[in-house]
């Protein structure tokens, strides 16, 4: 872990990813502090009013308090992204590790699998699921999550087929270990560092798969506040409004932003041939 941590604070955007992330929960957490006013609270006076002292990000067209709402919204997107992605990296990591460890039949018929779902337009899918089962948060986590958990399953797997002729996973055959213990408490810890990576790189993706599913309707609908729901406020009034799409519009550019460095910079921590 020390060795770890002097790699990735020597990566300036990799630490400024961590802060952004970390402030991202933060506000998360504390949005019931932070919030100024009750983010689903109509004021027929306040309707579309710009950013001013009393409302710092200005007002939608119902009079609601934009900052108050997107600070709401923050933890419906992490909640998103966190449960969906959890989904999906538990059925990559049972997939891939699976498919390395039994090389054959069984690696050939979940690599099929595999390349069944990467053939399919990922977010068409789940466009139609979504149409088919209603758009709600719950719907929309475990949607998002078992469509897209196929790059886990190939990372999983190559790590497996590195790893399984190692002289420790050999010894434990030799001594008789069933193969469900190798599989989860010798190969699998030795096989989660790309996966971490993806994990990250996964929660911003899927931050940005919500908001366009909110911002087309069929994602968190309203009054629950989400930063996709918000922008399509925005759409509507985008000639008198422009706060409604400027403010949810950066809150994703930073929050995936921030993610995407995070990752990165893990990936360069703890890929050994990367470190110089």
């Amino acid at each position: 872990m020390r060795e770890f941590w002097r790699h990735f604070r020597r990566n300036r955007l990799a630490v400024a990813g961590g802060a952004i992330v970390a402030a991202m929960l933060a506000v998360a957490l504390l949005a019931p502090l932070l919030a100024p006013y009750d983010p689903s609270a109509i004021q027929v006076s306040s309707i579309l009013l710009p950013p001013s002292f009393d409302h710092l990000l200005g007002t939608d067209a119902l009079g609601r308090d934009v900052l108050s709402r997107m600070i709401y919204g923050t933890q419906i997107s992490l909640l998103v992204g966190f449960v969906a992605v959890g989904i999906s990296v538990a059925i990559g990591i049972f997939i891939g590790a699976l498919a390395g460890y039994y090389p054959g039949r069984v690696d050939t018929l979940f690599m099929r699998l595999v390349d069944i779902m990467l053939s399919i337009p990922t977010f068409f899918l789940i466009l139609a699921v979504i149409a088919l089962v209603g758009p709600n948060l719950i719907n929309i986590m475990i949607v998002i999550g078992v469509t897209s958990w196929m790059g886990v399953a190939r990372l999983v797997r190559g790590e497996f087929l590195a790893l399984r002729e190692s002289d420790y996973v050999s010894a434990a055959r030799a001594l008789g270990v069933p193969a469900h213990r190798i599989i989860f408490s010798h190969i699998l810890p030795n096989a989660m560092a790309p996966v971490y990576v993806s994990t990250i790189l996964g929660i911003a993706a899927a931050v940005l798969v919500e908001s366009s599913l909110s911002f087309l309707g069929l994602g968190v609908q309203p009054p629950t506040p989400s930063w996709g729901n918000i922008l399509t406020d925005g759409k509507s009034n985008i000639e008198i409004a422009w706060w409604l799409s400027c403010f949810p519009g950066v809150a994703i550019l930073v929050t995936v932003l921030g993610y995407n460095l995070l990752g990165e910079g893990l990936r360069d921590a703890l890929d050994p041939r990367l470190k110089k």
